[in-house]
């Protein structure tokens, strides 16, 4: 159980950072996604996407340590719950067109099921740890390499799912 616990810490983390570290270097895209979701002044959405950054990170770094990961399994269970409440609720209002941050390039499909699915599934990961035992289980070279190949087919899988429908057919 604890070496399931540690890959999930370090998967999560890698998430979080990743997503931190998107949204500093895409400063004014991902800002103006999180003005389009949240349907802001494009002047409100920087802070409010940077603070989303400084979140990601506080989560990250508390999920790192034993005696703070339910703090952080918390945090990134309710950013990631917002997130994909905020990409359903736009999806269903009609502004599913838009870009939404949520992968590195900008997509020309906007915001699919697969990318409100993938807030929810992180968050109930969060939860799950949130809800696990926070002793034992220390960081090992397994759990560092599995979690980086999970994050890898995360990645792959939002690649995937971007394509069009007629690059994914099996009988094209």
């Amino acid at each position: 159980m604890f070496a399931v616990t540690s890959v999930l810490v370090l998967f999560l983390a890698a998430v979080l950072g990743a997503s931190a570290a998107h949204k500093l270097v895409e400063r004014a895209r991902l800002a103006q996604a999180t003005a389009g979701l949240l349907r802001l002044n494009p002047a409100i959405a920087m802070p409010v996407t940077m603070a989303a950054a400084a979140i990601e990170v506080a989560a990250a770094l508390a999920l790192l340590f034993s005696v703070s990961r339910p703090v952080g399994a918390l945090l990134a269970a309710l950013l990631w719950s917002l997130y994909g409440a905020t990409l359903f609720a736009a999806r269903r209002r009609g502004d599913s067109s838009i870009d939404c941050g949520c992968d590195f390039g900008k997509r020309r499909s906007g915001i699919g099921g697969f990318a409100i699915g993938r807030a929810f599934a992180l968050g109930a990961a969060a939860l799950a740890l949130l809800v696990s035992p926070t002793g034992g289980g220390g960081i090992d070279i397994q759990s560092i390499l599995a979690a980086l190949a999970f994050l890898a087919l995360l990645f792959a899988a939002g690649e995937i799912a971007n394509l069009p429908a007629s690059s994914r057919s099996v009988t094209r």
